[in-house]
């Protein structure tokens, strides 16, 4: 799938809602217009409710499976989430990113920089499998950087944390980013 055409998938702008609370999640279903809500918390026992929910409003779960209690980090774990109707799926582990994308699911690949190293060592997890995304951490990556990945992978590069102000959206997009997920509410309009 083209780069641009993820993004439409996940967003009708340049912010996907990232709740990390039910209460969160019920305001994003309210009040954005994104067509994807990535859950930043939640477990096996709320899951169904929350992607009911989601659909009733026509929207994506982007369901974070590091985040995801009480469903195994296996094959079986992913199969039951497949199974279950989740679409989308964002993980740090290629070996889950793998297992979902054989399981027709999006996977978006996150991945946290701290250095050059990081780098070189992301390029190197993303060699046994292809994303439909990369999501970077912190989204105030320079933009040198997302430049780079985005010619090492091919990928369409979003962006993650540290997000508090329209300007820091903004400055994610001006370096690079198609899109950022953020966690504050205000952020979401």
């Amino acid at each position: 799938m083209a780069a641009c055409s993820i993004v439409k998938l996940l967003c009708n702008g340049y912010v996907i809602p990232a709740p990390r609370n039910y209460e969160d999640f019920k305001y994003a279903l309210e009040h954005s217009s994104s067509p994807s809500i990535s859950l930043l918390f939640g477990d096996i026992n709320i899951l169904p409710e929350l992607l009911v929910q989601a659909r009733a409003k026509k929207k994506r779960a982007l369901v974070h499976l590091d985040l995801l209690g009480g469903v195994g980090k296996d094959k079986a774990g992913i199969v039951f989430l497949a199974r279950m109707g989740v679409a989308a799926v964002i993980t740090t582990k290629p070996q889950l990113g793998k297992l979902a994308r054989e399981s027709g699911m999006l996977v978006i690949h996150r991945l946290f920089l701290m250095d050059s190293e990081a780098i070189k060592t992301g390029v190197n997890l993303l060699k046994g499998y292809k994303p439909d995304a990369l999501e970077l951490l912190p989204a105030s990556v320079p933009a040198n950087v997302v430049a780079e990945l985005a010619a090492l992978t091919g990928l369409p590069i979003l962006g993650g944390g540290l997000m508090h102000t329209a300007e820091d959206i903004k400055q994610a997009i001006n370096s690079g980013l198609s899109a950022v997920s953020a966690s504050k509410r205000e952020l979401w309009g």
